[in-house]
């Protein structure tokens, strides 16, 4: 597989993330469901603590990836959506972190929503991966 960052700006860059990125030769592509801060049993877990359950949800995220072979170096497009922007900003560094060691900034998208599917839950995460 291989990825073409496509950025006619660049502060994007800067804040961890691309423009476009243009992908070829992949024989996979994996996409990822919305992923909360649920436990292996499927109970909601660390209510209003948005930096637990962004890490939760990121690990999450990196479990469906394993099961399928793949890790977050595999994330060609990410959709963060919370109920707390603001909040979401100040833990943002957690997940920028982990991407950014998975050598990856995906195409991003950040929406504010009223609420997710499980009450309590404050950031969701969804993606699309190749290899």
């Amino acid at each position: 597989m291989e990825r073409t960052a496509v950025n006619p700006v660049t502060w994007s860059v800067e804040m961890g993330f691309n423009q476009g990125e243009l992908v070829s030769g992949h024989t996979r592509t994996l996409y990822v469901s919305g992923q909360t801060a649920m436990s292996d049993e499927g109970k909601p877990q660390h209510e209003g603590d948005m930096a637990g359950q962004l890490a939760l949800s990121i690990d999450n995220v990196e479990a469906v990836l394993a099961e399928a072979g793949m890790s977050l170096a595999n994330l060609v497009r990410l959709n963060v959506y919370t109920t707390d922007v603001d909040q979401l900003f100040q833990h943002y560094g957690e997940l920028a972190g982990r991407l950014g060691a998975a050598g990856v900034a995906p195409t991003t998208t950040m929406l504010g929503v009223t609420r997710l599917a499980i009450p309590g839950q404050l950031v969701e995460l969804e993606g699309t991966a190749v290899a």
